[in-house]
């Protein structure tokens, strides 16, 4: 029992620590968090005004019930299932190149889920009433609906990620080895698990049969697709900020790694997307309606084609990019990189929600606009997202680095 209690005021303290080190930095750190901060504090301002007037301060109608947040939403989850291409190689290969970047993977994980969850939150018109879904209180109704199976998976991931991490960095703060049936056990869950967040996520959609526009075998591995190369592509430019502003040592061997990842996938994404195209338009059937509505207008309404082509032009030139060898270039591999999840955004998100709304059953056509208080909303929660992203860093790069660790204990061994 005395043992317990001593390593519960270890980690007590561990933690303290790596808090501490979050009000350390230079006029960089502070100016970055402040930024951030008024960021995240302008989208909190507009969901109050949401959430006193409702979702009529949005866009969305009775016709369009879904639209910018929950394009974010779809976004940000394979951003977090795109933590498993570092996993893989590390836990699975047992290929070192990746070994130092792979936490920093998971930490990212773990902020987007957060806010993955934000974003459902934010699209409910009475949050309150979410305790509906609390088994035992309300109808959880699992395993028949699909949207208990997201929340099941999107928690369930948040939590395998925060253990595994903070585990890891406790037991290297420590200078001890990781026992692996602590957490290896937990890593392979988590490389099924992630898979498994975008794909219910995809199924979520694919199984609404009144939506032709969803009704596709493809659009399940087009999610996974597009998200093995926005996560590796994130990573990749966070991780040359990182080491250009901390003396975390990441080598230019793991960027080319991810660089491939996001190579093939990006291949792989614009293939799958000409498929769905090919299908859409060749067949002309009379469910072609939404895609033409995307890509050409219908009948005078053309809201979403300018997003669409400017998707299609980012993915082209991105793609260019990456099978070009200029891509090894940490410059043009920055560029691509860059293109590439703007792109992914809107064709993952208003080029994939809200085309499947219009038209309506009734063949009506009521077009969607993201208000100014959506764009806030969204922008706050992405704040708040980089701002914890941010944080996680900041607490656990000293530890990886050696600088925190309590006296007299060798930096562990990462190499399990």
């Amino acid at each position: 029992m005395n043992d317990i209690f001593l390593e519960l005021k270890e980690y007590s303290r561990f933690v303290w620590r790596c808090l501490q080190r979050t009000i350390d930095g230079d006029w960089r750190y502070f100016t970055w968090m402040t930024a951030l901060t008024a960021v995240a504090l302008l989208g909190l301002n507009a969901y109050c005004k949401q959430f006193a007037a409702g979702l009529m301060t949005t866009g969305m109608s009775d016709q369009v019930s879904w639209g910018l947040y929950i394009a974010n939403f779809t976004f940000l989850v394979g951003m977090a299932a795109a933590a498993v291409m570092l996993v893989i190689p590390v836990y699975v290969y047992k290929d070192e190149t990746l070994h130092d970047v792979v936490i920093l993977g998971e930490l990212l994980a773990v902020a987007v889920i957060v806010m993955c969850l934000l974003f459902v939150t934010v699209d409910l018109g009475r949050p309150d009433r979410f305790w509906h879904m609390i088994p035992g209180i309300g109808k959880f109704n699992w395993p028949i609906s699909m949207l208990s199976w997201d929340v099941i998976v999107l928690n369930g991931y948040l939590a395998l990620n925060a253990h595994i991490c903070g585990y890891l960095v406790y037991c290297v703060y420590e200078g001890r080895k990781p026992t692996k049936a602590f957490y290896l056990p937990f890593v392979f869950v988590a490389i099924f698990w992630a898979i498994s967040i975008h794909t219910v996520t995809a199924f979520l959609y694919v199984g609404l049969g009144g939506r032709p526009f969803w009704n596709s075998a493809i659009v399940a591995p087009r999610f996974l697709a597009s998200a093995f190369t926005a996560g590796p592509g994130f990573l990749i430019l966070t991780l040359q900020v990182i080491r250009r502003v901390t003396n975390y040592k990441v080598e230019d061997k793991a960027l080319m790694m991810l660089r491939s990842i996001v190579q093939v996938s990006m291949v792989i994404n614009v293939f799958l997307l000409f498929c769905e195209l090919f299908k859409e338009f060749y067949t002309d059937s009379a469910h072609v309606a939404s895609a033409k509505y995307l890509f050409f207008g219908l009948h005078g309404h053309y809201g979403l084609v300018p997003w669409i082509w400017t998707a299609m032009a980012l993915d082209l030139v991105a793609l260019t990019l990456l099978v070009l060898p200029v891509s090894r270039s940490l410059k043009y591999l920055d560029i691509a990189c860059g293109l590439a999840i703007v792109g992914i955004w809107i064709e993952k998100g208003m080029g994939l929600v809200v085309p499947a709304f219009i038209p309506t059953q009734l063949g009506e056509i009521v077009e969607y606009f993201p208000t100014l208080n959506e764009w806030l909303i969204c922008a706050g929660i992405w704040g708040f997202g980089l701002l914890l992203y941010t944080l996680f860093l900041k607490m656990t790069l000293p530890v990886l680095t050696g600088e925190l660790r309590p006296e007299g204990r060798p930096l562990a061994d990462l190499g399990h």
